[in-house]
């Protein structure tokens, strides 16, 4: 089964992958799906593919938040059946959105034109993830190709829209896909992640008071009140990491926060009387989301209650978009050993655990009762940057061990 793992298969699978520009809220989205659902079709495995609907997604009070607009989506599984039926033994789970390009002057040829160089498929979403969602298909094609026959099925989850709250995951768990145990192949640089923190977005609105340029003390700029209170959000950032981070393989920064986008003023000779800024607001793990929300909340009402025009005038705050919650393993839980003696068994070096500091879809699964952790190919520090790639060599290892747990936890017929 090792041996059927077909390199040039997965090259070829990847680089056609990419080369689809499936950002949150473009029809190229769901083409992304509709190819991952070819390709699970060609290797024999039972496709449901439905249209998710959004109408429900957007008022349902457990929908996970949306940061794009989208008149479509698209949930799509393919199962491998096994001899006895029932639930899936195991999961693979793998997104198929990806993060905007950036700049295209910091890249060195179009994100969306993926090219092998220096062992590694480069390109926006080579990383985070599609280079894990075909290790997925890969391990698939290589339990195929050997003529195993699994006791249990297997079932690979492609879903949509992770990148801004997890609604492809969301759906598909709601449409009834479960299983005993789920493995998401997210870019970990070599290790297993069983736990994540989680994510809130957050947008900030002041105001403040207009006057002409020349006359700017007799006007109140929303950029400097911003100042103000990102100073004291820097503050409360600075308090709320952990003294050891030794679990987050010494992150400076496991429960981060960040502005994404700032938007301010209309007119460049007038002071800027309103000010929006949004932004990324880490959740501790074992910290609940109302928790985080009354903690950032609290934050901004002190810095503007000590500052005399916020005072009058405070900051708005409103939470958008995707809603992460943080979830981990259960403690004792037999698939990391599981995880761990497959990466040695398929070539690896045993796999430290860890915890990632970035919200995922892994919080879906926890929260159906599915025990799940993240191994997979690629580092998530290239992730949503212009360096984006993912080794060959890093995927093919991860089907590797994909299809050996597959194979261990489902059982052969």
């Amino acid at each position: 089964m090792l041996d059927a793992v077909d390199g040039p298969w997965a090259v070829e699978r990847l680089v056609e992958l990419v080369a689809v520009p499936s950002l949150g809220g473009t029809a190229a989205e769901a083409e992304a799906q509709h190819l991952v659902a070819r390709r699970l079709d060609e290797l024999g495995t039972d496709v449901d593919r439905w249209a998710i609907d959004l109408d429900e997604a957007a008022t349902d009070p457990d929908a996970p938040g949306q940061e794009v607009e989208r008149s479509e989506a698209w949930g799509v599984v393919g199962t491998l059946p096994g001899r006895d039926g029932g639930r899936p033994g195991l999961i693979l789970c793998g997104h198929t959105d990806v993060v905007p390009a950036g700049d295209p002057a910091q890249w060195p040829g179009d994100p969306f034109t993926p090219r092998i160089a220096d062992g590694a498929v480069h390109g926006r979403g080579t990383c985070d993830m599609k280079g894990g969602l075909v290790a997925a298909l890969t391990a698939v094609r290589a339990l195929r190709t050997a003529g195993v026959r699994l006791a249990r099925p297997l079932a690979v989850h492609a879903v949509t829209g992770e990148e801004d709250g997890g609604l492809g995951a969301w759906a598909t768990l709601r449409r009834g896909h479960l299983g005993d145990a789920c493995v998401i192949p997210e870019p970990t640089a070599g290790a297993v992640m069983t736990a994540h923190a989680g994510a809130l977005t957050f947008r900030l609105t002041l105001t403040g008071l207009a006057a002409h340029a020349a006359n700017r003390h007799l006007g109140v700029s929303t950029v400097e009140l911003f100042e103000h209170v990102h100073a004291a959000l820097r503050g409360l950032e600075a308090e709320r990491q952990p003294a050891d981070r030794s679990r987050f393989g010494d992150h400076p920064l496991p429960y981060g926060l960040s502005i994404g986008r700032l938007r301010a003023g209309d007119w460049a000779s007038t002071v800027p009387d309103r000010l929006v800024a949004e932004g990324r607001f880490g959740v501790r793990l074992g910290e609940s989301v109302a928790q985080a929300r009354a903690v950032f909340e609290a934050c901004v009402a002190a810095a503007c209650s000590a500052h005399p025009w916020l005072a009058d005038h405070p900051a708005r705050v409103e939470w958008v978009g995707g809603t992460y919650a943080g979830s981990a393993l259960p403690a004792g839980a037999p698939l990391l050993p599981a995880v761990q003696r497959a990466v040695v068994d398929a070539g690896g070096a045993r796999p430290p655990e860890r915890a990632l500091t970035a919200g995922t879809d892994l919080r879906f699964y926890a929260a159906a009762g599915i025990p799940a952790l993240h191994h997979g190919p690629g580092d998530l520090r290239l992730a949503h940057g212009p360096g984006e790639r993912v080794p060959v060599e890093d995927v093919l290892l991860s089907a590797r061990t994909l299809a050996l747990l597959a194979l261990r936890t489902c059982g052969e017929a």
